[in-house]
């Protein structure tokens, strides 16, 4: 069996706070220089299924911890505060370090990088979702690599452990990745904590979202980084909801990026149950609720049902309900029954203005140049 990052063309790295802070001391720029190394190495290795005159160049975003620890040690705290304005201060301080290590580690092989903070309500807000998936294609398009944190040092509510888990599997989802690699001081998942059971052994496989994995999985990691295992197989679970395999393993293995994107079995695979665009379609329709109804002529509703196409202006006879961008709206025929559902890419208001128009007449109307279509076709679910 072969790593399933040989086959990924989009990958979310995600790299603990104990590895980045060699456990609170400071920022281990020796190891960033590594696993940078190995990045600008990667992008470039064959992508397995790969054809002759596609893309080959991997596309990867960086989720990386160690703002607080390094913030932490800058403010000589000896200990984790508990209070959430030192805890923010304590992430303010530690990002400037944070960001600079990666950026002049990037900079010796010419590669540019780009500061990307991200909070909880970023990722569940519609309209600052895609905002944020725009803005991070854009810079992948651009063949810059985002470093990417949760936004701590503006948190309302306390920072939770492993949020970071968490926060590269909805980085997998929001850029449709391929595949998650966790980063951590750990080999991998184990079938009990090796720390306390000598006979625990190493799951190097399994399926996503395994509810026998939970089990397995142990508590809280270190004081520094407040992770565990547990957060690790929970983000697995939540990035195969769009299709994107995970593999947990241990940071500091030799090369253990660019051994796994040439196929090399390392640490945990937990592999996504369903296809790409079927298991992030399904989270679509299990997931959002509608917030308003396009109405379609029979031309539009032959080439989204049939043709595999998006929904333009020009098809949708009528917009009912208000709306913002970003939200999920009902697709119906002229006779009411609904043939599909997906995000919209203009508000109710603004949809309404160039229904029936042509997509080349959107800028001028709107005074803006939005997207050609009302819904792109991987945002529409047909029912």
């Amino acid at each position: 069996m072969k790593s399933v990052i040989q086959q990924a063309n989009r990958l979310v790295i995600k790299i603990g706070s104990s590895l980045i802070t060699r456990n609170g001391k400071g920022l281990d720029e020796e190891a960033i220089a590594h696993w940078t190394d190995q990045i600008a190495n990667l992008r470039m290795l064959p992508i397995e299924g790969k054809g002759a005159g596609e893309k080959q160049r991997r596309e990867v975003v960086i989720v990386s911890s160690g703002a607080i620890a390094e913030g932490m040690r800058r403010l000589d705290f000896k200990k984790r505060p508990s209070a959430l304005p030192q805890l923010q201060a304590c992430a303010a301080v530690g990002q400037m370090g944070l960001i600079q290590a990666y950026e002049t580690a990037f900079r010796q092989h010419h590669l540019k990088t780009a500061q990307v903070l991200l909070t909880h309500a970023d990722m569940s807000d519609r309209e600052r979702y895609l905002n944020a998936r725009d803005t991070l294609l854009a810079l992948l398009r651009m063949e810059v690599i985002p470093i990417i944190n949760e936004n701590d040092t503006v948190a309302t509510s306390e920072i939770r452990f492993g949020d970071n888990d968490t926060l590269g599997a909805l980085v997998a989802n929001l850029i449709e990745a391929s595949a998650l690699i966790i980063l951590t001081d750990q080999q991998g998942l184990f079938s009990a904590d090796p720390r306390k059971d000598a006979a625990a052994t190493l799951i190097t496989s399994a399926a996503a979202g395994d509810p026998a994995l939970e089990q397995m999985a142990g508590g809280a990691g270190s004081e520094w980084g407040r992770g565990g295992m547990l957060t690790k197989v929970l983000a697995a679970k939540r990035a195969a909801r769009s299709g994107a395999h995970t593999v947990i393993a241990w940071g500091q293995e030799a090369s253990v990026l660019t051994r796994l994107a040439q196929g090399e079995m390392i640490g945990t695979q937990l592999t996504a149950p369903a296809g790409h665009l079927q298991a992030r379609k399904q989270w679509m329709m299990d997931h959002l609720q509608t917030a308003g109804q396009l109405v379609l002529d029979a031309g539009a509703v032959e080439k989204i049902r049939h043709a595999g196409k998006s929904l333009l202006p020009i098809g949708v006879t009528d917009v009912r309900g208000d709306f913002i961008r970003g939200e999920m709206v009902t697709c119906t025929d002229e006779s009411g029954k609904e043939i599909a559902r997906g995000l919209i890419n203009y508000s109710s208001s603004d949809a309404r203005r160039i229904l029936r128009r042509r997509s080349p007449d959107i800028a001028r109307i709107l005074g803006y140049d939005g997207a050609p279509e009302l819904i792109h076709r991987d945002n529409l679910v047909l029912l």
